[in-house]
This record gives structure tokens, C-alpha cells and sequence, in this order.
């Protein structure tokens, strides 16, 4: 594990490059090199990155929080832009210190991802080395669709938990759910009712599951809006605080685009929410 200067520059003060498929605990078998077939969207990825933003404490009095953010892209690919980087600068204005996770695709190995994101909590938490000028009292992890799985995964199956998880419309069920996701996750032809159950993380939560904030479009037809809302019953039933934004329109894959009409208001939101975190 080192800090590097990253061969992707997106105006991070630091990169941290955890391990790749051959010094993980796992390998995801992803032997061809990284690719973008278009810009700013990863795939093949099989070296697991923090992309670190401290937070702009000359603009904003710091809150002592940390983010890892998870970007969204059916676990076949990072939409590292609108559901990354561009996030973590945002966080960072406003006093929150963002680690973007550029993790291992699963390619069927649903462990690997989940191990990625357990091992950016450690460094931001300083339970490792690697991340020492980056260490925040509260660590919490934020993800969009797939990445949104990801965060809550992390959240309810993780031997690492975060302090609380920021949900962007997540894929968290597998009936109905975003098919495609749930296939690379743990590979189409392995595929059975055991597994979809399995990884359907509103079976999974327990009182011991963070805090949540759950934000998605009414009309998302990419992951059907039950997935958050399966998620939401399930933390209430076990007593676990959790907060839901349902936006009227917007559809899917909004992240911080200026498009997203309520852009403003998740924005509000989700820096309101997180004043109790703070203290």
C-alpha cells in the first residue's frame, strides 16, 4: 500500500493505491488491462485506488468526517466522474474529507469489491497505515446504483462497518432489481435463490447496521425505487435510524449533474443529515 501520484489525475491531493488482484485476499481473475471505452467510465479494473480530497477547511470550518464513495456502473464499470470525483470535490468544500474507491469489478467474485471497500474504511479510520494525513474521527461510505449496493453491503455484511452509509437509488434487491448487477456480482451462471437472497441486503440488515440516507427518483425504471424502500422497512423493523428522499422525477444515474432538477435540494439534504454525525 502506498501513496502515489496516479497515472488518472482528477485533482486529487493524493492517491493511495490499496492492492491489486495478486496482494488482495482475493482476486476478481481480471488478467486484460484496464480499459475506458468512453470517457471517465473504468472498466476491467483490477488494482483497487483511493483518490483522496481533504477537506477545504479554508472555505468550510471541518466536521471531522470522512466519506468513501463508491460510483455506480452495474459492477461492470466506474462512472467515476458525476458518481466520483466530482462528488468528492463537493464534499470537500463543505468541510468533509472524500476518498474515491476505485474498486475491483467483482466479475463474479462478490467478495473482492466488498474487501476494497472494508480496506479504504481502515485507512481513513487510521486502523492501517497509508492514509495517515487523511484520518477523520467518523468515516462514512456514500454510493450510487451498483455502488449503492456496494456501500450497503459494506453496511450489513462488511467485518468493517462505517459510521453511516449515503445511498444514492442503490441496487439493494434482486426481485425486482437491475439484473445486470446482480449477474456480475456474482456471476450469471451461479445465479440461484439462494444467492439473489443472499446478496439482497434488506435480508441482511440487523441493529447493528448503520445509519442510512436513501435518495432516488419516483420514476427510476433502471433500479426499481422497491429497492430503496425494501432497505428503508428494513432498518426500521431492527430500530436503525435511516432518512428518505424520493424526488418526484429524474430518473436514474442523476449523481451531481446540473440536469438533476433537485440537485439542490439532495445537496441540502444529505450536509443537513449529516450535522448529527458531527457531533
Amino acid at each position: 500500500m502506498s501513496v502515489n501520484a496516479s497515472a488518472r489525475e482528477y485533482g486529487q491531493a493524493a492517491t493511495i493505491r490499496i492492492w491489486d488482484n495478486a496482494s488482495a485476499p482475493h482476486s476478481n481473475g481480471i488478467t486484460t488491462p484496464e480499459e475506458e471505452p468512453e470517457p471517465n467510465r473504468l472498466a476491467n479494473t483490477s488494482t483497487a485506488e483511493l483518490f483522496l480530497y481533504p477537506a477545504d477547511t479554508s472555505r468550510h470550518a471541518p466536521t471531522g468526517l470522512g466519506v468513501v464513495i463508491c460510483p455506480g456502473g452495474g459492477y461492470s464499470r466506474l462512472a467515476i466522474d458525476h458518481e466520483g470525483v466530482e462528488v468528492a470535490r463537493w464534499l470537500a468544500e463543505n468541510g468533509i474529507t472524500a476518498a474515491v474507491l476505485k474498486y475491483r469489478l467483482p466479475n463474479g467474485h462478490p467478495e473482492v469489491p466488498l474487501e476494497d471497500a472494508e480496506q479504504a474504511l481502515r485507512l481513513l479510520r487510521g486502523e492501517v497505515p497509508g492514509a495517515e494525513a487523511f484520518v477523520c474521527r467518523k468515516v462514512g461510505i456514500m454510493g450510487f446504483s451498483a455502488g449503492g449496493h456496494l456501500a450497503a453491503y459494506t453496511s450489513t455484511m462488511g467485518s468493517v462497518r462505517p459510521d453511516f452509509s449515503l445511498l444514492f437509488y442503490p441496487v439493494i434487491t434482486a426481485n425486482p432489481g437491475h439484473q445486470g448487477s446482480f449477474n456480475q456480482l456474482v456471476g450469471k451462471e451461479n445465479r440461484t435463490a439462494e444467492t439473489n437472497a443472499r446478496y439482497s441486503l434488506e435480508n441482511q440488515v440487523t441493529r447493528q447496521t448503520p445509519p442510512a440516507l436513501l435518495l432516488l427518483s419516483d420514476d427510476d425504471r433502471t433500479v426499481p425505487p422497491v429497492s430503496s424502500t425494501r432497505y428503508y422497512n428494513a432498518l426500521k423493523e431492527h430500530g436503525v435510524k435511516a432518512s428518505m428522499h424520493i424526488y418526484p422525477t429524474g430518473g436514474h444515474g442523476w449523481g451531481i449533474r446540473d440536469s438533476f432538477r433537485y440537485k439542490a435540494e439532495w445537496q441540502a439534504a444529505l450536509l443537513d443529515w449529516l450535522k448529527a454525525f458531527e457531533e
